[in-house]
Formats: C-alpha cells, structure tokens, sequence
C-alpha cells in the first residue's frame, strides 16, 4: 500500500481562516484556503480538491477514525444506517468527537453514496484488556448501560506495536512495553505479550493524564462542589473539563507545549502547567509498570512525545529505579532510542502513523470489493 496524498483541513468552524494543505510524495504541501464551516463543508472542500487532482475517480472506499466504539463495535465495521444510529446514541459520551465524525460521515453519504466507507474505533485496540481494567468502582447496574473503562487512541496504539515489531523484533514487542502517546489529546497504556493490559483513558477520552485542553482525572467532589457553588450545569462541566482546562486552564494562557515552554522561564503559569503535564506522564508510567511488572521498552509518541525532548527528558528522570538511563545527547537530536546502550529499559521515539491503520482495516474490511490493482 503506498501513500498517494495526504491533506488537512484546519481552523474547522472558527469564524473564518480555514486552510487546507495537501502533501503529494514527499514534496512541501500546498495550501489554499476554503470554506469550512463545519465538517461536512470541509468534506467537500477536501473532495473537491481530489475531483480537481483529478484523483476523484479513484475513490473506491474511504475509512474513519471514530472515537468511540461502545459496547457493540470490537472490530472496524462497514458504515451502515444501524452504525450511525449507535453513534448518534453515544455521542454524549464524546461530544468532541463522535458528533463531527459522524457529520464527516454523512456528507460522505451524500456527496458519493456509491462509495463505501468504513469506521475504525479507537476503542478497538483495549477490548482485550483484562476484565479488571475495564471495571469501575460504582453500582454493577450502570455497567450494563455501558458504563465502563473503554480506552483510546487504539489506531495509534496498533501502529506502535507493528512499528516496535518491525524495528525491534518479535522480541521487544513481546516483552513488557509503555506506550505514550502525548499530543493535544494524551493517553499511555500498558502492553504485555503483545496484548493490552491497561491504559490510562477511561469511559470517555476526558480522562486520564492532563492534555492541551482536558481536564484528565478529577476528583468528581471537584464536580459536585462546582455545581452546588457555581450552578453550573452538564454543558458547563463539559465545558470546564474538555475546552478550558488542561494545558490551558493551569497556564491561563495556552494549550500549546512548544509555547509553553518558550516561556516557562518568564511565566510561573506556563512553567506550572509543564511541569503538572511531565509529572502526570511520569506518574502514570510508573503505575503501568506496576501493572506489568518491570518495564521493558517506552515509547514516545504523538505530537509532544515526538518533537519535544525537554518534556521526554523531566519524564524519565527519576524512573532509574525502572531501568530507564536517558542518553541526553540523542535526546535532544530526537534519535530514534534515547536511552543508553547500556539501559535496562529501552526509550524509543516513534512517529505515529493512524492514517495507514485505517487505510489498511478499510482495505481489509471491504476486501471483496475492492480490486487488487487498486491497493497502492
């Protein structure tokens, strides 16, 4: 399977600005601006730069990453109207996500009702984990509405794991490996054998370790006290909790790490928010390797865990007791293993690829229909 284009439609929905850039091969990509409203509209901002690539023919089948899988969906399915119901179902659960999914889906539907297309959970890659991972400490009624630990990021989950394999071996990959995946949305799980243990997101993707704009784990009295002194109200604490919190509530200034830390030295604020940030990855590496016993190999991942060696480099101080001996020097120049030769624990740095996991369970689900000649 070869990659033919690659594009991006950003500042969806914010008043004006949108901008769509296109990458072909491995040339600088392109960018013109367009309408974009909404998800649709940027759908067919982006379809209708196909059709002009004259590439709009070609379209056999397209595939999506959908957050949230529930309780029904452990593989990725083909789009159907009983899907979409079950979207429309759980989107309370992401409203983040699910309901822009699900938009970019039906003007998909609209625009070239012949194509088929394809939904891939982020859900999928943690259904294995054991029972206890996926339990949570309330009423056992509320488990049978769906009211579970689910987890997330499982697209780039499932590509670390094949990427580890390939570079490697069967080895390392079988041994006992953190994942983490740190970006504006940040998860970190635990796998073993080859198989998922444990991850850090819960029911919804607001859980877990801080981000650019989640909350991460509260305590829920933070929530009740809120709405008994604040009268705030679900759409408020939704709010609070995903858009206003994370990077940018304990800043009071930013959600973006490489601003962040520009000004740490300056802005007690923005070194507050860094320093919170390194302390929960750093926490929750060392509890996932409780889960697994040891700690074989961490890998970095995601937009910050990719590109931002400060950040890699507070993490890991401090987990010696784990193996872990950070080779500054390759850190810094963003090599592929940041550890030492010598360490116990190897620390790898892997650009995520989700993009081609869906591409791939697109061609795998639809196998049947789509010609062998037009795989590459």
């Amino acid at each position: 399977m070869r990659r033919r284009l690659r594009g991006r439609v950003e500042r969806i929905g914010r008043g004006g600005g949108a901008r769509l850039a296109v990458t072909s091969g491995d040339g600088p990509a392109s960018e013109r601006p367009v309408k974009a409203p909404d998800h649709g509209s940027a759908l067919h901002a982006a379809l209708d730069d196909l059709a002009q690539r004259g590439e709009g023919e070609r379209l056999l089948a397209v595939g999506h990453r959908v957050v949230h899988g529930g309780t029904l969906y452990d593989e990725a399915r083909e789009v159907s109207a009983d899907l979409l119901a079950e979207l429309r179902r759980w989107s309370s659960l992401d409203p983040d996500h699910l309901p822009a999914e699900r938009a970019i889906i039906e003007a998909m539907a609209e625009r070239a009702p012949h194509v088929p297309q394809v939904a891939c959970f982020d859900t999928t890659f943690h259904r294995t984990m054991p029972r206890v991972a996926h339990l949570l400490a309330i009423p056992r009624r509320f488990e049978a509405s769906g009211v579970r630990r689910y987890g997330f990021h499982g697209l780039s989950y499932a590509f670390l794991m094949e990427e580890l394999t390939r570079v490697a071996g069967l080895e390392a990959a079988a041994g006992r490996v953190v994942l983490a995946h740190l970006g504006a949305g940040a998860s970190l799980a635990a796998v073993a054998g080859g198989r998922p243990v444990d991850t850090t997101m819960g029911f919804t993707p607001a859980s877990g370790v801080m981000m650019a704009t989640r909350s991460g784990n509260l305590d829920p009295g933070i929530l009740v006290h809120l709405m008994r002194t604040e009268g705030m109200g679900a759409d408020e604490i939704d709010d609070l909790v995903n858009r206003r919190s994370g990077l940018l509530g304990v800043s009071d200034s930013s959600a973006d790490m490489a601003e962040l830390l520009s000004r740490e030295g300056s802005d007690a604020r923005a070194a507050d928010a860094v320093s919170l940030f390194c302390y929960q990855v750093k926490k929750a590496v060392g509890a996932l390797a409780a889960v697994l016993g040891g700690l074989d190999t961490l890998v970095f991942s995601g937009g910050i865990g990719e590109n931002a060696p400060a950040v890699r480099g507070r993490i890991v101080r401090g987990l010696e007791h784990l193996g872990i001996r950070l080779d500054e020097p390759r850190n810094d120049a963003g090599a592929a293993v940041i550890s030492t030769d010598g360490s116990g624990c190897v620390v790898r740095v892997v650009a995520t690829d989700e993009e081609s996991v869906i591409a791939r369970e697109t061609l795998r689900v639809m196998g049947t229909n789509v010609d062998e000649g037009a795989r590459s």
